[in-house]
C-alpha cells in the first residue's frame, strides 16, 4: 500500500479497535504500526490482536509492524480507611511499611526501593502531580513528608518521583512474563516503560537475544539526563510526554521532545513522539485546532512516527482519529517550508561506508530529481541509514527478511516490500528494483532511480554501492 507521507503513525490496540475489520479499517485510514498495551491485554489478548494483524497484513500484502508495550514499574500507594482524606498545605504525612489502612497522618507504601532511596529534599508527586510532597527524613521505613501543594489523596494513587533514581531495574515480575509470552509471538517491537538508565536495557537484551528490536520510552527526567546513551543502546525511543509532562515542568517538555528528536535523528534511530497528539477526538469526530499544530510540530521536526493512544484503543472514533492524523501529516509534508526545516536538521554522515553511500544517494537524487532511492537491506541498517537522511524523494527499502520489513515500517519514509529472496547477481539486482518500483507505482517507464546495496550481496551492514538505473518501457531495467 503505497502512502502519500513520510512520517508514520503508531496506532494503539484496545476495546475501540480489536476486529480484525477494524484494524484493516486502521491500516487502510494510514496506520503503519499497531501497539499492543499490555498494560491492559491479556496474554490470551495479546496473541489474538497478533494472529488478527497478521490475518489483515496477509490480506493487504504489505508488512506491518507491531509493537508491544510492558507496563514497567506502577508505584501506588496503597488503601485508606475511608478510601480518602484531605490533607492540608504544610502539615506533615508520612509514607510507610506498615501494612494497615492510612489516614490523615499515614498512608502504606508497598515499595521498599522507594523507601530505602527517598532523601530529604526529593519531591513526591501523587496521582498524576496533583498532591506534591517533599520529604523531610527517611529511614528505610518510613519517609516523612510535607506536603507542598494539593489536599486530597485517594486508594492505589500513583506516585512519581522526578528526583530518585531507583535501585531495582525498569523490569517487573510482570513484565518478564509479558516479555516470554510476547517473545513466543510474531512482534516485532518491545517497548520498555519508565526507564531510567542504559543498564535498564541490558535484561531485556539478554532475554530477547535480538528476536525484537527494543524502543525506550523516555518519561523521567533521569532517562533525559542520560539520554545519549540510552538512544545508543536502543533501536528507537519515544517521547512519552504524557509521564515526563508529570515528573517535569510542563513547560520544559517541548524543548525536550525537541532534543530528543534530533538526538534520535542524528543517530539514526526512529523516534516516535506520543501523548494526547489527538486527544479530544476520544469523544469527538475533530480534534482541536491545538491538536493539529501540535502533530504538524512533531511532523516539522521530522519524527519517524507520531502516536494515537486511547484515541484509537477506547475512542469514538478510532478510524477518523487515525485519517485525520495521516490528513494532517500529508499537508504538512507538502507545506513549502517543510523541505527546508527538515534539511537544515539534516546531521553530517559518520565516517562509515554506509553512510557515506546512503548520504550519496539522497544527493544524487536530489539533484538529478531521481524518482525513488531503493535499498536492499537484510539487517534492516542499510535501510535506516537511507531514513536518517531524510530524502525529498520516496525510498523503496527491499528485504528478503519479512521481520526486517515489518520492523522498518517505523522508519520515516521507508516504503518496505518483502522480496521472495536475495538478487542471484548484480544484474537481477537492478532488473528486481526498477520492477518493484515500477510495480509499487513509484516510477513509470522512462524515469530513473538509484539504488543502494551491500557487496557481496546479502552481507549484512555492508552498503558499498549506488547505481542510476533507468526504468524500461516493461517496467524493467532500461541502460
Amino acid at each position: 500500500m503505497k502512502r502519500s507521507r513520510r512520517v508514520k503513525i503508531l496506532a494503539t490496540l484496545g476495546p475501540a479497535s480489536s476486529s480484525e475489520e477494524m484494524i484493516g479499517q486502521l491500516h487502510e485510514a494510514g496506520a503503519d504500526v499497531f501497539r499492543i498495551n499490555m498494560s491492559h491485554a491479556s496474554h490470551d489478548l495479546m496473541r489474538d490482536l497478533v494472529k488478527r494483524v497478521r490475518a489483515v497484513e496477509a490480506r493487504m500484502g504489505h508488512p506491518i509492524g507491531i509493537l508491544a508495550d510492558l507496563q514497567g514499574p506502577k508505584l501506588r500507594v496503597g488503601k485508606f480507611a475511608e478510601g480518602k482524606v484531605t490533607l492540608e498545605v504544610g502539615q506533615t504525612f508520612t509514607l510507610d511499611d506498615r501494612d494497615e489502612p492510612g489516614d490523615e497522618t499515614r498512608v502504606f507504601l508497598p515499595h521498599p526501593e522507594i523507601l530505602e532511596a527517598v532523601q530529604p529534599g526529593h519531591r513526591l508527586l501523587i496521582d498524576d502531580g496533583r498532591l506534591q510532597l517533599a520529604a523531610t527524613a527517611s529511614d528505610g521505613n518510613s519517609i516523612t513528608c510535607k506536603v507542598v501543594s494539593g489536599t486530597v489523596i485517594s486508594d492505589r494513587k500513583g506516585v512519581s518521583l522526578p528526583d530518585t533514581t531507583l535501585g531495582v531495574g525498569a523490569l517487573t515480575d510482570k513484565d518478564r512474563a509479558d516479555l516470554d509470552a510476547v517473545l513466543q509471538e510474531d512482534v516485532d517491537w518491545v517497548a520498555l516503560s519508565f526507564i531510567q538508565r542504559p543498564e535498564d536495557l541490558a535484561e531485556v537484551r539478554k532475554i530477547a537475544r535480538g528476536s525484537v528490536a527494543l524502543l525506550s520510552k523516555i518519561e523521567k527526567p533521569q532517562a533525559v539526563e542520560r539520554i545519549d546513551e540510552i538512544i545508543e543502546l536502543s533501536d528507537a525511543v519515544m517521547v512519552a510526554r504524557g509521564d515526563l509532562g508529570v515528573e517535569m515542568p510542563l513547560e520544559s517538555v517541548p524543548g525536550i521532545q525537541k532534543q530528543i528528536t534530533r538526538k534520535a535523528r542524528r543517530a539514526g534511530k526512529p523516534v516516535v513522539v506520543a501523548t494526547q497528539m489527538l486527544e479530544s477526538m476520544i469523544a469527538a469526530p475533530v480534534p482541536t485546532r491545538a491538536e493539529v499544530s501540535d502533530v504538524a510540530t512533531a511532523v516539522f521536526e521530522g519524527a519517524d512516527a507520531v502516536m494515537l493512544s486511547a484515541e484509537s484503543a477506547a475512542g469514538d472514533y478510532p478510524v477518523e482519529a487515525v485519517s485525520t492524523m495521516s490528513s494532517i501529516a500529508s499537508r504538512i509534508e507538502r507545506d513549502p517550508t517543510y523541505s527546508g526545516i527538515i534539511h537544515a536538521q539534516r546531521a553530517e554522515p559518520e565516517a562509515t561506508g554506509a553512510d557515506a553511500i546512503s548520504a550519496a544517494a539522497r544527493q544524487i537524487a536530489e539533484t538529478l530529481q531521481l524518482s525513488a532511492v531503493v535499498c536492499y537491506t537484510a539487517s534492516g541498517t542499510t535501510g535506516q541509514r537511507a531514513s536518517r537522511e531524510r530524502p525529498n524523494v520516496p525510498i523503496i527499502a527491499l528485504s528478503p527478511v519479512v521481520e526486517t520489513a515489518r520492523r522498518l515500517s517505523l522508519a520515516w519514509g521507508l516504503h518496505c516490500v518483502v522480496t521472495d529472496s536475495e538478487p542471484a547477481d548484480l544484474d537481477d539486482m537492478v532488473d528486481r528494483a526498477c520492477r518493484i518500483a515500477f510495480a509499487e507505482k513509484f516510477a513509470k517507464p522512462g524515469d530513473r532511480i538509484i539504488i543502494t546495496a551491500g557487496v557481496p550481496l546479502g552481507t549484512p551492514g555492508a552498503t558499498n554501492m549506488l547505481r542510476i538505473a533507468y526504468i524500461g518501457s516493461d517496467g524493467l531495467s532500461g541502460i
